[in-house]
């Protein structure tokens, strides 16, 4: 499995990240929802240099142009709803592709242990295309990995990419044990550990919340 860090490297997205973090910041729904979207268009572009490019002939109104053009089957997948913040951006840059969603969501037991539920999915035939699957926060990584597991059901795809704007090591770990080897994550940012509920610290807290208002 390959794990591509953005921060890394120093580049406008540093910003971006810092705003979503910014607890005052984080008092603006608009300007957070902004961010994400800005961030996943800095990771779709990141993202376009690994798919497949076969070469084209473009016919000007002076002649003709060549040039390489992705070939993926692209089905961009966000988990909800907290992926909903990041999905635009990615649509954005790949306006061809095809979309699916996923409910995944933490349910706290009465011995207040974490289950993750998969209730919902609206998603179409994935047989050998590449799979974009969206989540802003890699905790666990258990969310990651059951829907992963449903998406299966529609066909198996020929390439796995996961992208997210703050992963853990915990989760990068747990990942590699149950995902395909071909599998990608890419990550806007890489913190370092989990709360005792499982909270990624520093983190930026809920980013559905912080995105869509506070649920029940």
């Amino acid at each position: 499995m390959q794990v591509y860090n953005l921060q890394d490297e120093n580049s406008i997205l540093n910003r971006y990240i810092a705003e979503i973090r910014d607890h005052d910041i984080q008092n603006d729904p608009i300007r957070f929802r902004k961010n994400m979207e800005r961030i996943s268009e800095i990771l779709a572009y990141e993202i376009s240099k690994s798919f497949d490019y076969a070469t084209e002939h473009v016919q000007t109104p002076l002649g003709i142009a060549t040039i390489a053009l992705p070939t993926d089957q692209l089905v961009i997948t966000s988990i909800l709803r907290a992926g909903l913040s990041m999905h635009n951006g990615f649509l954005n840059r790949f306006d061809r592709a095809e979309n699916a969603f996923v409910s995944a969501y933490r349910e706290e037991t009465a011995d207040h242990s974490v289950k993750i539920k998969v209730e919902y999915k609206a998603c179409p035939d994935l047989t050998d295309k590449t799979v974009l699957i969206v989540d802003p926060m890699l905790a666990t990584g258990q969310s990651m990995a059951l829907v992963y597991k449903s998406l299966l059901a529609n066909g198996t795809p020929k390439k796995i990419i996961i992208a997210s704007t703050i992963a853990t090591p915990q989760a990068l770990t747990y990942l590699e044990t149950v995902l395909p080897a071909t599998t990608s994550i890419w990550t806007a940012a890489i913190d370092p550990e989990l709360n005792d509920k499982s909270y990624i610290i520093p983190g930026l807290g809920d980013a559905g919340d912080l995105a869509y208002g506070k649920k029940l």
